[in-house]
């Protein structure tokens, strides 16, 4: 394995794994990113990747199409399989339409063809760096509105279910069996707990909470109509 060392390691600063069989181009891309500040590992197999990568940490996969024993193309599907959402630029001695078609579809950042320009490379890994940059704030942000989900009570749950779903408060009321001055007290707590100032701002929340529990395979919070 090839590695960039510092001596002021960060360990959130992003990795770029280069994945490729070639000797020369595995050290050729480390010392690529290494002239530009980028932390790189290098790997020349699958098994040494999957044996010593750790997947949680950002960045992206700089990927060969064409590994010993594997398609890279089904390895990015083994990858998704085992929970990876590291962006992947695959680089391809002997790619074609079909193949770059392929690599696309499943959400390849680029698909380059052998020899390319430093640039090249550079371009399409600080895109995928970026593209994982942005996932990983959206994903932060999805948790803390499900965390601020949590401080609420029952009653404020079902009172935010019954405003996200364009019920008034008179409405409310009655289906909860309370008085609507209950209601206003309730949805009062339910915004402020919830850093929102509107109802679209609370539709919002709720979306987003529940889209980080479907990725944490747990229920959703309320229905959005």
């Amino acid at each position: 394995m090839l590695e960039l060392k510092s001596s002021k390691r960060n360990p959130d600063a992003p990795v770029i794994y280069i994945l490729d069989d070639d000797l020369s181009m595995r050290e050729s891309l480390v010392d690529l990113f290494r002239s530009m500040q980028i932390e790189a590992e290098a790997f020349a197999n699958p098994n040494e990747f999957m044996g010593m990568a750790d997947l949680n940490r950002a960045g992206c996969i700089v990927l060969d199409v064409r590994l010993p024993g594997v398609n890279g193309l089904d390895f990015q599907a083994h990858l998704e399989r085992a929970g990876s959402l590291l962006p992947v630029v695959f680089m391809t001695g002997y790619g074609d339409i079909s193949m770059s078609v392929r690599a696309m579809k499943a959400g390849a950042v680029d698909f380059l063809a052998k020899p390319f320009r430093d640039q090249d490379i550079l371009d399409a890994v600080l895109a995928a760096v970026e593209r994982d940059a942005t996932r990983r704030r959206e994903m932060r942000r999805h948790q803390d509105v499900a965390t601020r989900f949590e401080t609420l009570t029952v009653r404020e749950r079902e009172v935010m279910g019954a405003v996200v779903e364009g019920l008034m408060n008179k409405q409310i009321a009655f289906r909860l069996g309370i008085s609507e001055i209950t209601v206003k007290l309730h949805r009062g707590n339910v915004m402020r707990k919830m850093q929102v100032k509107s109802v679209a701002e609370l539709v919002r929340a709720t979306e987003q909470a529940n889209e980080h529990l479907v990725r944490s395979a747990k229920p959703t919070l309320v229905r959005v109509a």
